[in-house]
């Protein structure tokens, strides 16, 4: 099936962009420039309204975020002013933060009960197999993969133990845990459920120093 006019327009419009990509760049660039001649980052720099690739690279310097701190505060602090776009800031995406990812994380891991072919073969999902196996049970320390759930509670094929259990030590060390998670959206909905229906029991067991199931 030969493709649609409209089709044709787009594949023509991606050849273009990707044959002839200095021109384009040099294209972009200047318009650009064009349209943030009158921001106070270029006149700092003498731009004075240039908007070519030579005078650009000559005038521009490569920095850093400390470099543009200052004027970044500035525009977080409610300055509208052309400062670094001529457009408006309409939010702020949060820099890379080293170690973020370390610290214990609640998540909800299960397994399922396996079942076997004729022949014997066992028949389960990859999660299972994978936690089932000799090295995911002495697992080496990693500052970036800490969970609260004991691999007992993991491996445990009774849902409503396992679910109460991993709840149970989450909350138990939640001055430490940084992040909550699942393998899959669905499970992380049905154990904030789970917490809605049973977190008498739970905050019961954590005050006794007891476990009631």
């Amino acid at each position: 099936m030969a493709p649609s006019n409209d089709h044709m327009e787009k594949l023509e419009f991606i050849e273009e962009m990707t044959k002839n990509t200095d021109q384009v760049q040099v294209k972009v660039l200047s318009e650009i420039l064009s349209k943030n001649a009158q921001t106070e980052y270029l006149k700092r720099y003498n731009m004075a309204g240039a908007t070519d690739r030579k005078t650009f690279k000559a005038r521009i310097p490569i920095v850093v975020y400390d470099d543009l701190k200052p004027d970044i505060q500035r525009i977080a602090e409610g300055d509208k002013s052309q400062i670094l776009t001529a457009d408006p800031i309409s939010q702020f995406f949060a820099r890379y933060v080293p170690d973020l990812n370390k610290g214990k994380e609640l998540h909800f891991s299960f397994i399922n009960l396996e079942t076997k072919t004729p022949g014997g073969l066992a028949v389960q999902p990859v999660l299972t197999s994978i936690y089932k196996r000799n090295h995911f049970k002495p697992r080496p320390f990693d500052p970036y993969n800490v969970i609260t759930s004991p691999t007992a509670a993991i491996l445990c094929t009774d849902v409503f133990q396992s679910t109460y259990v991993q709840m149970l030590c989450g909350l138990i060390y939640r001055d430490e845990v940084l992040r909550i998670g699942a393998v899959f959206a669905s499970g992380l909905l049905r154990a904030i459920r789970f917490l809605q229906i049973h977190w008498r029991d739970l905050a019961r067991d954590i005050e006794t120093g007891t476990v009631m199931y």
